[in-house]
């Protein structure tokens, strides 16, 4: 769908009252900074980060900062590049549309429907896991009855309008970002002895087996686990699209929100494995390590205070991914990639069919994993959906190099929002993912299953291609002889 120039705008979706009657361009600017900031470590900031670390560490020693750092470096550069498109092109489809109208229609269809893909997934994955938080505080409370409670709740929030949701997840967002801001703090007294009954630990970075006792590979396997774990930072650029000032929100989002980002990242592991020798650090199944860390400070009750966190975080993700997921949803029928009647909207401004849909996928999700535990279905979905993350960034840097040569010497200077070192930056991320995806083959069985399986999913959609792209020719048909069949005053 390349013009040979630059997209100065973004083109209304489908043009027609029928398709819903909005245009991609923003009507309902009710996001403010503060909601757009925490959006952003809502979505990123999990379980991944306050259990999952604990096996990436076991894995691969003091040198996981190593890991997450590389990891968190390739994420930014990728932000950077979408934020360069995003800046220019408000849109809340975000790198969807940028990849339709840089790369075609196809590169579209395929972004839009794996992101979506992703998230579905992950609503589904984040409900099971609340659900048993529940049902561990709540015993007569069957697992599944305390997802089905999560994921209504959080469709109301979504439902009622994009101010309500932002609100939500600003207040969820809080209580995660004040925890790792409590920890950064009291494990930097900690680590230097200046804690009460603390000792001065930083010799385990290096004291036991080295910094790297598993290998230099350990390093490159860990940045495979981890760049899973970071992959959300996009809802920035998407909720700032909904904000008040779009330009001013993509920018900031992309500059300031991944620094810290890192920071909560790269400093929680390096506070744990200074204060904690990596080879004594418990099984995160048995004890996570910010519990273990956090009961060492010395603080009462802390394994009750992370398992309210955890939940806190679980709500976090199960709110920003369900927000994500119909924002997508929406852009794709828009753009005329999915069923009209998903790009409908409230008068908040809510693509409501794109919410309750995306809810839809999670409950299934959900039911088919209590009710056919053994199918294996579940577990599929799970994994299948392990490589959008660098199927999405691959697409951001090759858009991001079609769409600036496609731009005149005027409009590159005029760029509010640049990518360092062009095209040589976009490249280099081009080939970590390719090499990320070979580690992963490599690696371990769990890892080669995420590979294959989420090359079953690109293969579902590339069958179903020819269908929409048919149906697309004929609504595009459709829309163009409308305003000609149409008696003017």
């Amino acid at each position: 769908m390349s013009t040979g120039k630059a997209p100065q705008g973004p083109a209304p979706a489908g043009s027609s009252a029928a398709a819903g009657g909005d245009s991609p361009e923003i009507t309902h600017k009710a996001l403010r900074s503060r909601h757009v900031t925490m959006i952003t470590l809502g979505g990123i900031i999990g379980a991944s980060l306050f259990v999952g670390s604990g096996n990436v560490i076991r894995m691969v020693g003091p040198a996981a900062v190593l890991s997450y750092l590389l990891g968190g470096l390739l994420v930014f550069l990728a932000m950077r590049m979408l934020g360069e498109m995003a800046a220019s092109r408000p849109a809340v489809g975000s790198f969807m549309e940028y990849a339709r109208v840089g790369l075609g229609d196809w590169a579209g269809y395929f972004v839009g429907w794996l992101y979506w893909y992703f998230w579905v997934g992950v609503i589904a994955f984040e409900a099971v896991v609340g659900g048993s938080l529940l049902a561990g505080w709540f015993p007569a409370m069957p697992v599944w009855l305390g997802s089905v409670i999560l994921l209504l709740i959080f469709t109301a929030t979504n439902l009622i309008s994009v101010r309500s949701f932002g609100e939500v997840e600003f207040w969820l967002a809080s209580v995660k970002v004040a925890v790792i801001v409590a920890f950064l703090a009291v494990g930097t007294l900690f680590a230097f002895g200046l804690w009460p009954g603390a000792d001065f630990s930083i010799p385990n970075l290096w004291q036991h087996g080295g910094f790297a006792p598993q290998g230099g590979w350990a390093v490159i396997s860990g940045v495979a686990v981890v760049i899973f774990s970071y992959f959300g930072t996009e809802i920035a650029v998407m909720a700032a699209a909904e904000s008040e000032d779009p330009a001013k929100g993509i920018r900031q989002a992309t500059v300031t929100v991944v620094w810290r980002i890192l920071i909560f990242f790269v400093g929680s592991i390096l506070l744990i494995v200074t204060i904690v020798p990596w080879n004594e650090l418990p099984d995160p199944d048995v004890q996570a390590p910010f519990v273990y860390v956090f009961d060492l400070f010395g603080v009462p009750g802390a394994e009750m205070i992370m398992s309210i966190v955890i939940f806190t975080a679980v709500c976090s993700v199960l709110n920003s991914g369900l927000y994500s997921a119909a924002r997508m949803f929406s852009a794709l029928a828009g753009e005329g990639l999915a069923p009209r009647i998903v790009a409908r909207k409230s008068k908040n401004g809510v693509p409501v069919v794109a919410v309750l849909a995306s809810t839809l996928g999670g409950y299934a999700a959900v039911f088919v994993n209590f009710l056919a535990p053994e199918s294996g279905i579940f577990d599929f979905i799970m994994n299948s959906a392990g490589l959008v993350a660098l199927f999405v960034y691959v697409f951001v840097a090759i858009t991001q190099m079609k769409l600036r040569s496609q731009m005149s010497p005027e409009e590159r200077a005029n760029l509010k929002l640049k990518m360092w070192l062009h095209p040589w930056l976009g490249i280099l991320v081009i080939v970590a993912v390719a090499g990320i995806v070979v580690v992963m083959l490599v690696a371990d069985d769990a890892s080669r299953t995420q590979v294959w399986t989420s090359l079953v999913a690109v293969a579902v959609l590339a069958v179903f291609w020819p269908l929409v792209r048919r149906n697309l020719r004929r609504r595009r048909a459709a829309d163009t002889a409308a305003p000609a069949a149409t008696p003017t005053a």
